[in-house]
């Protein structure tokens, strides 16, 4: 009986040892994944960084914010963003003025009023919509949205911030709804309960308690909804132009900061020179817009959070 005990005891070592062993490399293989994400990231920013200082050792850094021409494919170049900064808010604008109504009602609806057999065909046809590729977007924005713009405004020339933002709006619909209705179907249903049981109607407890409750939520996917607009390339280089024109009318032609670096990064220019690296410091540019918009999405629900 004695004898049975240790090699008892021994198997169990060994047993733990062995679960111990798998635990550690499956934590390993976990750690090593969250790192590439990690390294991906610095090293995007180290090129940014990298080749727009080589930039800014040719071009001043005021002239690259305050001047109101870009045209760094000129005999006589000049190196102001503004242009494109300015065409990336208007399109971004437009998009968003359709995106963010548009997605917060469908994904009320879809949580607080649509019944399952609604919401297992409008849910398909919503991921459907998220999945057309973009390049179809700009075409159809040309060939389509712009036609009927100019029937209504004949003046609207055939390229349009208007066509390309409001294009852009409906293909960013699909992101804001999906995670909006995410954040309201998290909401517990004793807050919809209390609210009934205090005679609201369905209507008043969507508006007043459940998507306050999934505000936190809800921002995050106006912010997603925004650094999509900001980086969307293809509907506005299809439909909004390629010109960098420093003006915020919508139904003016203009260029994007993403739609300069897709016509520089395919043109001849060769590497090293002041025309290529110009994309990286409009790159870094827009690394930049993205990171402002997400820190302010945080210390918005940080801020609300705090609040209630």
């Amino acid at each position: 009986m004695n004898s049975m005990q240790p090699t008892s005891v021994s198997d169990r070592l060994a047993r733990n040892v062995t679960r111990n062993i798998k635990e550690r490399a499956i934590e390993s293989v976990l750690f090593a994944a969250a790192l590439v994400s990690v390294l991906t990231t610095a090293g995007i920013v180290w090129v940014l960084v990298s080749e727009s200082y080589n930039f800014f050792e040719h071009v001043p850094f005021g002239d690259f914010l305050t001047d109101t021409m870009w045209t760094p494919l000129f005999s006589e170049p000049h190196y102001g963003i503004m242009p494109l900064l300015l065409g990336t808010v208007t399109t971004s604008l437009v998009a968003l003025v359709v995106a963010i109504p548009l997605g917060t009602v469908i994904a009320a609806y879809l949580s607080e009023f649509a019944s399952s057999r609604v919401r297992e065909v409008v849910k398909p046809f919503l991921e459907l919509l998220g999945g057309i590729p973009t390049i179809v977007y700009g075409y159809f924005a040309l060939t389509v949205v712009t036609p009927i713009l100019q029937a209504v405004w004949p003046e609207l020339p055939g390229f349009s911030m208007l066509s390309a933002g409001l294009v852009m709006g409906i293909a960013i619909v699909p992101y804001i709804s999906s995670l909006t209705e995410d954040a309201m179907r998290a909401v517990p249903m004793s807050l919809r309960e209390g609210a009934y049981g205090m005679g609201s109607t369905r209507f008043q407890t969507a508006v007043r308690v459940v998507i306050p409750a999934a505000l936190s939520g809800v921002l995050s996917a106006y912010i997603l909804g925004i650094s999509r607009a900001v980086g969307e390339t293809m509907i506005v280089a299809v439909a909004a132009g390629m010109q960098p024109n420093f003006t915020m009318n919508p139904a003016e032609p203009a260029q994007t900061i993403s739609a300069y670096i897709v016509q520089v990064a395919l043109g001849d220019l060769p590497h090293g020179s002041i025309g290529y690296q110009s994309i990286f410091a409009a790159g870094l540019s827009l690394m930049l817009m993205t990171l402002f918009f997400n820190i302010l999405g945080h210390v918005i629900r940080r801020r609300y959070r705090e609040a209630y």
